[in-house]
């Protein structure tokens, strides 16, 4: 069946920053307060006239261009975002417009901050089915948009940005192994439960979430996905070379690594200049790390995320 590889990575940050000083006069709260109890330092805020579709689209250009292909070569597109453009047709296909590929199949996934992980698994299954030979997956956010200003719990921790990848056919090792989970149990501790009706918002249209409740369900399932996938794939966590997390607060992201024995060197970590982008995090982070050199080509990394649902994953590959 082969693997489907990484070809290349991108990303769009938009160009206006929020810190936590300039928060500090907007809401109750302090630059010592955030940084103490999330790791967060700025975030990105996009501008009013832009659209979740924008920054996917920015993101999807320099991953096509990482990779050195033409994009009429791609023949699959999934975005994964929890701030769509509008209620339909999906940001994909709107994305798909945007980059000039009529007819390419091209659909949205949601799975909150576990979104990018679930539309990589499932590219990754239409590549090794032989259904798709490169695919586009996005993971793109504009949770300024949810959040409730006046709410210091949560307005401190989101900011929107966008990542993407190529992912290509080939006969080397690529994706080793992906695990997805799922628990609607816990929906009450993290979402956003307003619904358009009769033309109106019905219910809380703003983020909310229980914070110390989702700290200690995420340290738990993203450390045992973590080790079931690298068990699965016959991996020892020793042969790891770098952990690419969600971002959405450095104390779980310190806690999972511990867990599998990771040093934090091993950890890319943008939090702190980046807050918590959902879907779009992971992507994000990569390419950080792809651009500025640390990961390099043959080298084992590790991706996990956890979001609202619960939904959570974790893909190990060779990049």
């Amino acid at each position: 069946m082969g693997y489907s590889r990484i070809l290349g990575t991108g990303s769009y940050l938009p160009s206006q920053v929020l810190t936590n000083a300039q928060l500090a006069e907007r809401v109750e709260t302090s630059d010592e307060w955030i940084v103490t109890r999330t790791g967060i330092r700025a975030r990105h805020i996009a501008d009013e006239q832009h659209k979740t579709s924008d920054l996917a689209l920015r993101a999807a250009e320099a991953a096509i261009a990482s990779a050195g292909i033409d994009k009429d070569e791609i023949d699959l597109i999934i975005v994964a975002t929890t701030t769509p453009d509008m209620i339909f047709p999906s940001t994909a296909c709107i994305l798909q417009e945007k980059l000039g590929l009529p007819g390419v199949p091209a659909f949205d996934v949601q799975a909150v901050c576990a979104g990018f992980i679930y539309a990589l698994n499932t590219a990754n299954a239409y590549i090794k089915s032989g259904m798709a030979k490169k695919a586009l997956v996005v993971g793109a956010e504009i949770m300024s948009r949810v959040l409730d200003w006046d709410d210091r719990r949560t307005c401190v921790l989101f900011g929107d940005g966008a990542g993407a990848v190529v992912l290509g056919a080939s006969d080397e090792p690529g994706i080793l192994h992906a695990k997805l989970a799922a628990d609607g149990r816990y929906q009450g501790l993290l979402n956003t439960p307003a619904q358009i009706s009769g033309g109106k918002i019905q219910g809380m249209p703003y983020l909310h979430m229980d914070g110390p409740a989702v700290f200690k369900f995420a340290v738990k399932s993203l450390s045992e996905i973590a080790m079931s996938t690298l068990a699965e794939a016959g991996v020892d966590k020793s042969a790891v070379d770098w952990l690419v997390p969600h971002q959405a607060n450095l104390r779980i992201i310190e806690s999972t690594a511990k867990h599998l024995g990771l040093s934090m060197d091993k950890v890319i970590v943008t939090l702190p200049e980046q807050g918590n982008t959902s879907a779009a995090s992971i992507p994000l982070a990569l390419d950080v790390a792809v651009r500025d050199g640390r990961i390099q080509r043959g080298q084992t990394v590790l991706l996990e995320g956890i979001g609202g649902g619960f939904a959570w994953g974790a893909a190990l590959l060779i990049f």
